[in-house]
């Protein structure tokens, strides 16, 4: 389908519920139009936490616009998965455009909760306005005392209740009916968890805190943690979207289309969704030829069959690169500050380890509950390890798991994502057709 701005043609755009339910007649464009253009490989992108259409389409017109270049000879089609997500609009993308450029006394005097956050926040979770109105209040105010309300009101708005039975939270590690602890990040002393993200935050930006000359009030860190449950919400989503949704949308291409090679990628949470389509591909489908993770969002134990803190039990999506018919690349970087440290910090399920934020407590929660983005698939036997420029010499058509140290150029952006967000480079796009042993 012609989209005039789109760099790349011919272009589709799957859009999703947040049940996983397609936009009917996308889907019925794309399995019509997708046997007329004599394709024979289609690149699958899904954005992360962009909270729009526009800031997801932009992402692959830019990504995608080396492509046609540095594989010309190659017979190509494009599709862009469109699912409910949210961004902060206070983490920076690098080369992307802020949607409100202020002075630094326009932002001393704004909210903390600007208005693109709180109208994305309406979006992502409607008929929660009046919980958003009163956490914003919260925000602004800091209230002596009632951080527990705050944390309160978080939970309702990401539908997670203390105390009970959790349907809604999304494991990334232990695989289905292994026994889970409620995540302290819902079910833990507020005012203590808010400390740490405070503390946390003060160490990634270099202040006092984390030297150790102040003590961090615990309402810095507040909008951290209500950053860190919508997370949650969201990482819960991509999961739905990708097993509910995209899998079986290339179930039915694998009919539509039988030689039409399908190649997968996904940023951030859009990693966990393409891993999870995935689980939701019909028995014998072979379609997928390359999945690529670019700063995964979700945790480095996924497809582990053993975990190493806990032998009895496996990742949630063990043996799931077996269904490629070719490799799932991880791409990953240090510079990426938001699953190096806020990540960990936030994914721990259980309260095991010191309030402190010390450097050993920070490696510690890293190496347990640490993100594909940071340090690449872990306890998955075989796996290969390159840098950047290795890889670059592909192809990696192999089967099998691949970790790509792609820091060389995934290094730009500051506090609290780091360089989370740094992926639009020719080099990971090359990367991309390498995976897919695209000419």
């Amino acid at each position: 389908m012609a989209d005039p701005g789109m760099s790349v043609a011919p272009y589709w755009e799957l859009t999703f519920d947040a049940d996983g339910d397609p936009d009917g007649a996308e889907r019925d464009r794309l399995l019509g139009e997708i046997g007329g253009h004599g394709l024979r490989d289609l690149i699958v992108f899904a954005h992360g936490w962009n909270n729009d259409r526009s800031g997801a389409t932009r992402l692959y017109r830019r990504f995608f616009a080396p492509v046609p270049k540095l594989a010309p000879k190659a017979r190509i089609g494009y599709a862009g998965v469109i699912w409910p997500s949210m961004r902060f609009c206070d983490e920076p993308i690098p080369d992307f455009p802020k949607s409100v450029v202020a002075t630094e006394a326009e932002e001393a005097q704004a909210p903390v909760l600007d208005k693109d956050t709180r109208h994305a926040l309406l979006e992502t979770f409607p008929g929660r306005a009046t919980v958003v109105d009163q956490i914003a209040r919260m925000l602004d105010q800091r209230p002596a005392n009632e951080l527990e309300e705050f944390g309160r009101l978080v939970r309702v708005l990401v539908e997670v209740l203390p105390g009970g039975p959790q349907p809604l939270f999304a494991a990334d590690t232990l695989a289905e009916g292994v026994p889970q602890s409620e995540p302290v990040l819902f079910s833990g002393d507020i005012t203590s968890l808010c400390e740490e993200f405070a503390a946390a935050l003060a160490a990634l930006r270099g202040s006092g805190a984390a030297a150790g000359f102040t003590v961090p009030n615990p309402w810095d860190g507040a909008k951290e943690l209500l950053r860190q449950a919508t997370y949650y919400a969201m990482k819960r989503r991509a999961g739905t979207v990708g097993e509910r949704g995209l899998g079986r949308v290339i179930g039915q291409l694998a009919a539509a289309a039988p030689d039409l090679r399908v190649h997968l990628v996904g940023h951030s949470f859009g990693g966990r969704l393409v891993s999870f389509a995935l689980r939701g591909l019909p028995e014998g489908v072979r379609t997928v030829k390359s999945v690529t993770l670019l700063q995964g969002a979700f945790s480095h134990y996924a497809f582990a069959a053993r975990l190493p803190h806990d032998p009895r039990a496996g990742g949630v999506l063990q043996g799931q690169q077996n269904r490629i018919d070719g490799p799932l690349v991880c791409c990953y970087s240090h510079f990426d500050e938001s699953l190096g440290t806020l990540y960990p910090l936030a994914s721990r399920m259980a309260d095991d380890c010191e309030s402190a934020l010390g450097e050993d407590v920070v490696r510690m929660l890293g190496a347990r509950w640490g993100a594909m983005g940071y340090d690449g698939v872990q306890e998955v036997p075989g796996t290969r390890s390159l840098d950047l420029a290795a890889a670059l010499r592909g192809p990696l058509a192999a089967p099998g798991c691949v970790n790509v140290d792609a820091a060389a150029v995934v290094k730009r952006g500051g506090p609290p994502s780091g360089a989370h967000s740094d992926i639009v480079h020719p080099e990971l796009a090359r990367v991309v057709l390498a995976a897919g042993h695209i000419a």
